[in-house]
């Protein structure tokens, strides 16, 4: 069976996203107020072959644990979807 991922790896609420903060200080330079907060992470689509979906969720986390996301700095969503 074909399934397609869509992971969503974002930094930890905790830590302090530099690149967010870069563009949340520059919202009012572009005439947009009233933004406070912008958090900048990594969208991937991922397409894999896999007998089950379970099967495919186990792909997805061990490529998310292992090389997609740094865990010490960032947590990973994703949804699973069957082609």
């Amino acid at each position: 069976m074909n399934f397609i991922a869509e992971i969503n790896i974002m930094p930890h609420k905790e830590l302090l996203d530099p690149q967010g903060r870069a563009v949340a200080n520059n919202m009012k330079n572009i005439n947009l107020a009233g933004i406070s907060d912008i958090r900048i992470g990594k969208h991937i689509v991922m397409q894999l072959e896999a007998g089950s979906e379970a099967e495919a969720k186990e792909k997805v986390e061990t490529a998310c644990r292992k090389l997609l996301a740094n865990l010490i700095m960032e947590t990973f969503h994703y949804e699973i979807k069957a082609l």
